[in-house]
């Protein structure tokens, strides 16, 4: 139960509360003086401190006792009780931050009332920051796993644009991390507190997502019986993420740009539009330059989102992070929800190192974790991963080859490939050297890796210049139409 503090210079007053509050199982610290409740504020640190505005026997007043209570961490919650005709003096405590007041003489199941409500919100609250506390947590920039010179390019990136209002397009294969970014955009602004809403572009239908995001009025179509608030209202103050962008309808399109360009939303059936305070983070994994080309996607709105673009690079881009993710995926995650030790053969680790992963880090995660559920003795061997990755280790399933005992057989010593694979960060940030069957990997069209190393340059002059196209192009040295040319891939080098 609670920690009360009671505060009146009426003995009996004191009394009467503070019986009744120890028989619903509360801790009570009884005070008759105003300076001994300030000393019990310091030292007791209370959750709830009932007081009377007025002692008449002491210096120091209720609201004193009002301000030093609310500077607790976490402050204590505050009922504050006024005789008759005080009431604006009760006001004035409402305003500095008491919870409630009752006026002289209350009843006591009125008071009783009044307490449970504190408590409970005064419960919400704090589970509330601590909620708050974890996802700032789980959402800080080093929970997101990467030690690579790539990702330590977006992870810079992100630490200088999450405190900002600017729209970003985060662009990435499926299974990249684009929504964990985002979270951790919004978490590490000062719209952690407001609502962080992800809406996916391409789950719904065209009429039915014009609602979702702008609301409608009661009467606009049929079934609309309610008023309804859009998601554009509900994030007001937060963010809201449109994943799957390039998969929004031509007509909500419109829409869209209307919301970038004016702030102004306008729910379907209603002539007023409303003003929203939202932050607009963008996510595809679709090329949009291509849908533009198309003429699918509108230009306008692309260069209204991508003011400032995260490029996510593949897994394959960064092979050397992929122990450190497993450590992560293994220790953190499948350990911790199931208790058991489980640990990984090297000859597993360079697989999964060699392995081209097209579902990237969503695909890793998923494969480890039914490993972890079909491998037998805790130890996960080649024989439990799929005949994908057995390709790419150059090794028959379930066979036995040079360097590889057969997964039936237990680990002999001075063996390299059956040895366990060190599953902690110091042994993850430092990749292993992949043997040469797993650097004998298809090589892709010399174009192909020059326009990707192109792009990542291109790129890494935009976030330079806050996105800022013609500054980017003069810090390259090329023509504003150049860039452009080059941004859309029409000109390849």
């Amino acid at each position: 139960m609670a920690k009360v503090l009671v505060v009146d210079d009426e003995v009996t007053m004191v009394q009467m509360v503070s019986e009744m509050l120890r028989a619903e199982g509360h801790e009570v610290i009884p005070c008759t003086n105003g300076n001994s409740a300030l000393e019990a504020i310091e030292s007791q640190a209370p959750e709830l401190v009932v007081t009377d505005l007025n002692l008449e026997k002491s210096r120091t007043q209720g609201l004193d006792i009002l301000q030093k209570a609310r500077t607790l961490h976490p402050p204590a919650i505050v009922i504050v009780i006024t005789a008759f005709g005080s009431i604006e003096t009760a006001v004035e405590a409402m305003k500095k931050g008491a919870y409630d007041y009752l006026e002289k003489p209350f009843k006591l199941d009125d008071f009783k009332l009044c307490a449970q409500r504190a408590l409970s919100y005064n419960k919400a609250i704090t589970e509330n920051i601590y909620l708050r506390k974890q996802l700032r947590e789980k959402y800080q920039f080093n929970q997101i796993i990467g030690t690579s010179a790539r990702m330590q390019e977006v992870f810079k990136l992100i630490e200088r644009v999450a405190d900002t209002d600017s729209t970003v397009l985060i662009l990435g294969e499926s299974g990249t991390g684009k929504e964990l970014v985002a979270r951790s955009l919004h978490f590490n602004s000062r719209r952690q507190f407001a609502p962080f809403i992800p809406v996916n572009c391409s789950a719904l239908p065209e009429n039915l997502l014009e609602s979702e995001l702008f609301g409608h009025r009661k009467g606009a179509f049929t079934g609309a019986v309610v008023d309804k608030r859009g998601l554009f209202e509900e994030a007001d103050g937060g963010t809201i993420l449109l994943d799957e962008i390039g998969s929004m309808p031509s007509l909500l399109q419109s829409r869209l740009l209307r919301v970038l360009q004016d702030r102004e939303v306008r729910r379907v059936g209603d002539n007023t539009p409303t003003y929203v305070n939202v932050r607009v983070l963008a996510a595809t994994n679709a090329p949009l330059e291509k849908r533009i080309k198309e003429g699918t996607f509108r230009e306008d709105l692309y260069y209204r989102l991508n003011v400032i673009p995260i490029q996510l690079p593949s897994l394959r881009e960064r092979r050397e992070d992929i122990p450190l993710i497993l450590a992560h995926f293994v220790r953190k995650k499948i350990q911790a929800r199931t208790g058991e030790t489980f640990q990984l053969t090297r000859q597993v680790v360079e697989a999964l190192c060699a392995y081209d992963w097209p579902g990237n880090v969503r695909e890793l995660e998923n494969l480890i974790e039914r490993a972890c559920v079909l491998c037998e003795g805790n130890t996960i061997r080649l024989s439990d991963l799929p005949l994908a990755l057995h390709t790419a280790a150059s090794l028959p399933a379930g066979g036995a080859s040079s360097g590889f005992a057969a997964a039936t057989s237990p680990a002999v010593a001075g063996n390299a490939d059956e040895a366990v694979y060190p599953l902690d960060d110091s042994a993850a940030v430092k990749p292993i050297p992949l043997t040469k069957r797993a650097a004998l990997q298809p090589l892709e069209p010399l174009k192909n890796f020059l326009r990707e190393q192109e792009l990542t340059y291109l790129n890494r002059a935009l976030a330079q210049t806050g996105g800022d196209k013609e500054k980017a192009a003069g810090l390259l040295g090329i023509s504003l139409a150049t860039l452009y040319r080059k941004l859309a891939g029409e000109e390849n080098n």
